[in-house]
């Protein structure tokens, strides 16, 4: 490819050409046809759009700038119509001071870059039968009519070569290449057209000169207006259709039509939303068990015996609890907590095992089953040898080459940004960077624990006083369940915040560390930006799923966090139903958040440029103009769209054991959100530039690696959040002989053996609470599993306690090994490609080599046998004798 490139691109560059020689756009007036895509003279198809200003009509920049920028306009301009380029320039109906210049590729142009960019083009139409599948009829239902939206032809295709023309199925000349095929060619040349030479560098590309400011934009257009088909008989007003079938929110529960999106958009957008709706379809089943779960809980809750236990004023009411708190904490009654032990019992049920159990499978039947769906769309988008171009260096990156250095496999000087120890500086200030900005983050979360730690006191020493009178407010508004929802919110605020700044860091510290291409650099962005939001997103919930409540110590000897306020306590019930709250709250708080963010902030934009234009003007207004008045993709694309996505994963993976309904939220937030992006796409920005992808890029490992971790958190939040292997020790081991005193098993008495007895003789003046005791009672009690008062190893960790400690570590362990061992049997009986794409694969190389080079071939023998007959002919005259 890149002799190809130094063969046909970079012989075009010569010299800069003199003002004399330069080539100029042709000049025509708004031939007032709005949805008009073609040149003035009806024929030449509009393939791009570049934008820019008069300089003869700037006022803001300097003189001696204006002319830099046009003279370099101007041969790039000139050098666009030398690589076969024809351009039209019209001036702004509404805008005087904008040009609007308009590109054609002829087909000449379209052949010569097709075959240098490798691009895979029809030959014959597909002969291999398809099978229908046996749910086919029940899918019919959900795809868009087919009288709307007619299925795409299959075909057999090869990467496309100019000699061998005649082979390739041409059926029309102006239709062979589409129209975003045709954008992604003029793409590629604008890419790499030169505009300077300076220091006998050469300056090129359209990417600089939008950057400058010579350019204010340059895009392909939109095919019609959304709102109603075009008025010009030509366009085929996909973008209408689109809106139609697929953007608007009546379609919410139908299914994509996909060629159709990777047609007008390209494959790097078609296979985004292929992913997403493959992510939300594998929801509804995670979805339709966690509700199961759900509801075999809310079923079971009466069923309860811990609960009842805790509500039974014969036995919760006469539990006197111990402070959880220094001083200004008092003793309480465990019927206080009745209510959430009630809604507990729905989360930590067997259902809840269950359902942890099968999202490990899930998670690998999805990521499987993706694999093989993204087999199939390489080989149906023409992907699976997709050869990359040799990408572009980016203008960041080539601005900085001051430095010269021999390469050792050309043996010739280049120019680069640094020198090896130049780089090891910059990579080691990256990674320092890096790691300060990570423990902010961890600050911040240390900063609402404090703020947990602070308001308890507040609550337990005030909450009881305000609401002494109102008994059935009392029940749920617990000095627990107050500091739970309100540190919640705090936190939800904080990590929206986090994301604004730590957005920008990221792409500082990116910046900074200079990637070489555009790749390059979005990989190592995702990576620091997943970095940024895993440890923002997740810390809060790992501290209340596997630290809070955990190191306590006990009433008579407590532990302090930061040697001063005391650690947190779990409710008598567990840490479950807070690590529930907080999931529920930024999982539902994220989604409204950023759907919200995602309509109106476009909308808004769109609609102060659209009323502002309005009252300039009542003009018609040509396609090209109104889709400049779009708002722009951004480099990025859709790099904020999949970290969205990965996010939502990694809450519906990682801590699915504790939130069952996760999976569904995650399902209702997903349909929208496809309706929402595909809104935004087709009526909001303006139309992206084509790009080829082989599969969804650097979030693969990423959701790989979530796979792999959300068995582990899972198991360690049944095994140390849950309260189900303590009760499980109890009623298969301690409420029978010879450590307990029941006859059967069974879960009575499971509260009296899991809350501890404390002497309150034994309280430290420091944490003594002010309030007096009441009655004659010496203990209160408190959630662990140690030896009472006056016992030989009082306060102590007893018998009890070893036995759940070695339950949940066996529990980890088998549950690890279970999982991971059906993991890999699942992923080793479900091939990445299925049997079927195999065939076409295999069909399209025998047809490819049938038809270009065996045809070759019988070229070949045809001249060979002519030779041969003029040889033997020659041979006969020469040796025949005389006298005939």
């Amino acid at each position: 490819l890149v002799l190809e490139l130094n063969q046909v691109i970079i012989p075009t560059y010569g010299t800069v050409p003199d003002q004399q020689n330069l080539h100029t756009p042709e000049w025509v007036d708004f031939g007032d046809k709005p949805d008009s895509l073609f040149f003035n003279d009806g024929e030449r198809r509009i393939d791009f759009i570049l934008v820019y200003e008069d300089e003869s009509k700037k006022i803001t920049r300097k003189r001696n700038d204006r002319k830099k920028h046009k003279r370099k306009r101007q041969i790039y301009e000139s050098n666009l119509i030398n690589n076969g380029l024809q351009l039209e320039a019209t001036r702004s109906v509404l805008d005087e001071k904008l040009i609007f210049v308009k590109v054609h590729a002829p087909w000449e142009v379209l052949c010569t870059y097709a075959e240098v960019m490798h691009i895979k083009l029809p030959l014959i139409h597909n002969d291999l039968k398809t099978r229908d599948s046996a749910f086919n009829w029940f899918s019919r239902l959900f795809r868009v009519d087919e009288n709307i939206i007619k299925p795409e032809q299959e075909f057999f295709t090869a990467p496309f070569q100019k000699e061998r023309l005649t082979n390739f199925y041409i059926h029309d000349k102006d239709t062979f290449f589409n129209p975003a095929t045709r954008s992604r060619i003029v793409h590629f040349i604008l890419s790499r057209v030169e505009y300077a030479t300076k220091n006998n560098v050469k300056k090129f590309g359209i990417n600089k000169l939008l950057d400058t400011g010579i350019y204010k934009a340059a895009f392909p257009l939109h095919d019609s207006n959304f709102r109603h088909l075009s008025t010009d008989p030509n366009c085929p007003s996909e973008r209408y259709l689109l809106y139609r079938e697929w953007a608007h929110p009546k379609n919410i529960f139908k299914l994509q039509p996909l060629d159709f999106i990777r047609k007008y958009y390209g494959e790097k957008i078609g296979i985004y939303f292929a992913w997403l709706g493959f992510y939300t379809s594998m929801l509804t089943v995670a979805a339709v068990v966690g509700v199961g779960c759900f509801l075999y809980g809310c079923l079971t809750k009466d069923n309860c015996t811990w609960s009842q236990e805790v509500c039974d004023p014969n036995i919760g009411g006469n539990i006197i609890m111990c402070p959880q708190c220094d001083k200004v904490c008092t003793y309480w009654n465990l019927t206080i907590t009745c209510e959430s032990s009630k809604k507990l019992c729905i989360f930590d049920s067997f259902g809840t095992l269950v359902f942890a159990v099968f999202m490990g499978i899930w998670v690998t039947l999805f990521l499987e089953f993706w694999k093989r769906r993204q087999a199939e769309l390489e080989y149906e988008w023409d992907t699976v040898e997709y050869l990359e171009q040799e990408e572009q260096v980016r203008p960041e990156y080539e601005a900085q080459c001051t430095h010269v250095v021999m390469n050792e496999i050309t043996q010739q000087e280049e120019h680069v940004p640094y020198t090896a120890c130049g780089k090891c500086i910059r990579m080691t200030f990256c990674t320092s960077a890096i790691f300060f900005w990570i423990l902010l983050i961890i600050a911040s979360v240390i900063g609402i624990i404090v703020y947990r730690l602070s308001v308890f006191l507040v609550f337990s020493a005030t909450l009881s006083q305000h609401i002494s009178g109102t008994e059935a407010i009392r029940k749920y508004l617990t000095p627990q369940t107050a500091t739970s929802v309100t540190a919640s919110l705090i936190s939800f605020v904080v990590i929206m915040i986090l994301n604004i700044i730590y957005e920008k860091v990221a792409i500082l510290i990116t910046d900074f560390e200079l990637p070489r291409t555009q790749t390059d650099y979005e990989n190592s962005l995702t990576t620091k930006m997943f970095l940024f939001q895993f440890v923002n997103y997740y810390s809060s919930c790992f501290y209340i799923a596997f630290f809070k409540g955990k190191f306590v110590g006990h009433p008579g000897n407590p532990v302090y966090w930061l040697g001063k306020y005391r650690n947190e306590e779990c409710d008598p019930g567990g840490c479950l139903l807070e690590l529930t709250t907080q999931l529920a709250i930024i999982v539902g708080g994220k989604a409204i958040w950023n759907n919200i963010q995602e309509v109106l902030l476009p909308l808004v934009k769109n609609l102060i440029g659209r009323y502002s234009a309005a009252a300039r003007s009542e003009k018609v207004v040509p396609r090209w103009e109104e889709d400049y008045h779009l708002q722009p993709i951004g480099k990025l694309g859709l790099f904020y769209e999949y970290l969205e996505m990965v996010i939502q994963f990694g809450f519906v993976t990682l801590f699915v054991a504790s939130f069952p309904l996760a999976p569904l939220l995650a399902l209702i937030n997903n349909m929208l959100e496809i309706r929402l992006d595909a809104w935004k796409l087709t009526t909001q920005f303006r139309r992206m530039v084509p790009q080829k992808a082989q599969d969804i890029g650097a979030w693969q490992p990423i959701l790989q690696g979530i796979a792999i971790l959300a068995v582990v958190t899972n198991a360690m939040i049944i095994a140390f959040t849950s309260d189900m292997i303590p009760r499980l020790v109890y009623y298969w081991s301690f409420s029978v002989p010879p450590y307990g005193s029941h006859s059967s098993h069974t879960m009575k008495g499971y509260i009296n053996s899991t809350l501890s007895v404390f002497n309150i003789s034994d309280f430290k003046n420091a944490s003594k609470p002010f309030s007096p005791w009441f009655g004659n009672q010496t203990t209160c009690r408190y959630r662990d599993l140690r030896y009472p008062p006056g016992h030989q190893h009082q306060y102590e960790h007893n018998i009890y306690y070893w036995h759940v400690t070695a339950a949940k570590l066996a529990f980890i362990i088998v549950m690890e090994h279970v999982i991971y061992f059906v993991k890999f049997l699942i992923s080793y009986a479900i091939p990445d490609v299925s049997q079927k794409t195999k065939s076409k694969v295999k069909r399209e190389k025998y047809l490819t080599q049938k038809l270009l080079h065996e045809n070759d071939l019988k070229v070949v023998k045809k001249n060979m046998g002519e030779i041969a007959d003029k040889v033997t002919k020659g041979a006969d005259s020469t040796f025949r004798p005389k006298a005939e």
